[in-house]
């Protein structure tokens, strides 16, 4: 086999209707198929799962009363026990570092989104500024970004999710919960941290940093409780959604100003200022990837907590999820040809 050359278990593949390119252990188109039916299926799930939530609504199975609740329950128990078990995960010294960076990263990425959005949105009123720059700042990287992330990288992509979102879920808990209760200065941090996910992200990081073994049965607990999350959370959206009418979330043009914000601003912002502090260049297409992620539901669950604007959150989470099924792919792509 004279035309055979394999140099470390590398592969190399050529299709006439693709540069070739070199990867290590299976064939990178393989990958990119299997990931790419991944992110539309997950993203197809969540687009259903709020369909049920309308029907729900519409049928008065949802009322006002079971909104509240379901919002309680997914607040008080589903996601902190979602949270608690994603950091269940063992690691070395490399992939110790490895999260401190990814720690930093994420930090640097949600600050430089938070001070670019207060500029962007200064002028608008509260309650619309309270929408625009949560939605601008925060991404779903928790229920549509775990599934992504294991699809391109395997277990690793799911363990660096759960490092990315420790700074999230201390900026959406802290600065996001003040963006719609009103609060400001340090009684809205302190307050924040009385948040059952907040005290679930603290309790995460003791468990990560020293290791600490949950007992299967309590991990079985943890997660089967945690999987709630995501189709109560979408329920709750699509429940919110009925209320509106579709007609108008469409004809809004400020529904696609935060989409747009949220999907293609916010991933371009992230790349150049990783590249200018010469991140290591999976942490950038990780990073990346995650901030692509459609709007966190929990906007619409905040507007609903907090008397906010439920029908523009929920306009926003519904439209940036359903444009995603473009965008995500579109974003993935320009990272393969830029990086």
């Amino acid at each position: 086999m004279k035309d055979t050359h394999i140099y470390h278990n590398t592969i190399i593949i050529f299709l006439s209707t693709f540069n070739y390119c070199i990867i290590k252990g299976r064939c990178l188109f393989w990958r990119r198929k299997v990931m790419m039916d991944n992110i539309l299926n997950q993203i197809f799930v969540l687009t259903v799962l709020m369909v049920v939530g309308i029907i729900l609504r519409k049928k008065n199975v949802i009322t006002d009363e079971v909104s509240k609740g379901m919002t309680n329950i997914l607040m008080g128990v589903a996601l902190p026990c979602l949270i608690i078990s994603s950091f269940n995960i063992k690691f070395t010294k490399d992939m110790a570092r490895n999260s401190i960076n990814m720690i930093i990263y994420s930090t640097i990425v949600h600050m430089m989104l938070l001070a670019v959005s207060s500029l962007l949105f200064l002028k608008m009123e509260d309650k619309e500024k309270s929408i625009f720059k949560f939605c601008m700042i925060f991404s779903n990287c928790g229920f549509v970004g775990y599934p992504i992330a294991q699809a391109l990288y395997g277990d690793i992509g799911v363990f660096y999710t759960s490092i990315f979102t420790i700074p999230q879920n201390i900026f959406v808990w802290s600065y996001g919960v003040m963006l719609f209760s009103g609060e400001r200065g340090l009684k809205s941090i302190k307050n924040s941290f009385k948040n059952p996910p907040v005290i679930a992200v603290l309790l995460g990081c003791l468990i990560f940093i020293f290791s600490i073994p949950i007992p299967k049965p309590v991990l079985s607990t943890l997660k089967s409780v945690g999987n709630m999350t995501t189709p109560v959370a979408m329920f709750i959206i699509g429940a919110m959604l009925a209320d509106s009418k579709v007609k108008e979330i469409l004809s809004d043009k400020k529904v696609y100003l935060a989409s747009f914000m949220r999907l293609i601003v916010a991933p371009a912002l992230t790349v150049a200022v990783l590249i200018l502090i010469k991140a290591d260049k999976e942490m950038i297409n990780i990073c990346t990837i995650l901030i692509s992620m459609p709007a966190a539901i929990l906007l619409g669950i905040f507007a609903e907590k907090y008397d906010g604007d439920k029908k523009a959150a929920s306009s926003a989470v519904f439209m940036t999820t359903v444009l995603s099924l473009i965008t995500i792919p579109l974003v993935i792509a320009a990272l393969n040809a830029v990086l």
